[in-house]
């Protein structure tokens, strides 16, 4: 068996999440670092925002619950006659979208228009839960959906915490 190649990730920070043992490759062409996406089952380039989403949903998975399967990086809406992406969305078991996540590299600082852009998007899917995450500060908050307000939840919900209370 061949040694497993070693990678310089000076510039990707320890975070706020668990570690685990993280899919790189060095691409061919011109060197940079790809990391498998489990969820997009892809290899993509490793940048800090990535690194950030990669550690994110293991996080999810292993340790609240998420399954998988309901989950999906890069998901294009449209919004105000353009084309968006959310970073994850997460789904109920009916596929029906549950919470959307949003995520910085953690040297941005998450600020009120993090939060404008995360409610921009739940504008079209309508989810009771926003997550947002630059993976050293974690926010969730919870959608009141008759009045459109919003309360801040002190952790990260589990799975069955987010579909049950639908």
């Amino acid at each position: 068996m061949s040694p497993r190649p070693t990678f310089d990730l000076r510039e990707f920070v320890p975070l706020n999440l668990p570690t685990y043992d993280i899919k790189l490759r060095r691409r061919h062409a011109d060197g940079a670092i790809e990391v498998y996406d489990e969820l997009r089952r892809l290899w993509v380039m490793l940048t800090p925002e990535e690194w950030v989403r990669q550690h994110f949903t293991h996080y999810l998975i292993s340790h609240l619950s998420y399954p998988l399967l309901r989950m999906a990086n890069e998901v294009g809406l449209h919004f105000n006659e353009t084309q968006r992406r959310c970073d994850t969305v997460i789904y109920d078991d009916c596929l029906r979208p549950v919470a959307i996540v949003e995520y910085k590299a953690p040297s941005v600082m998450v600020k009120q228009q993090t939060f404008d852009q995360i409610v921009r998007y739940n504008l079209v899917l309508k989810t009771p839960y926003l997550f947002v995450s630059n993976g050293l500060r974690h926010y969730c908050v919870q959608v009141d959906p008759d009045s459109g307000g919003y309360c801040f939840l002190d952790g990260l919900p589990q799975y069955n915490e987010i579909v049950g209370s639908e």
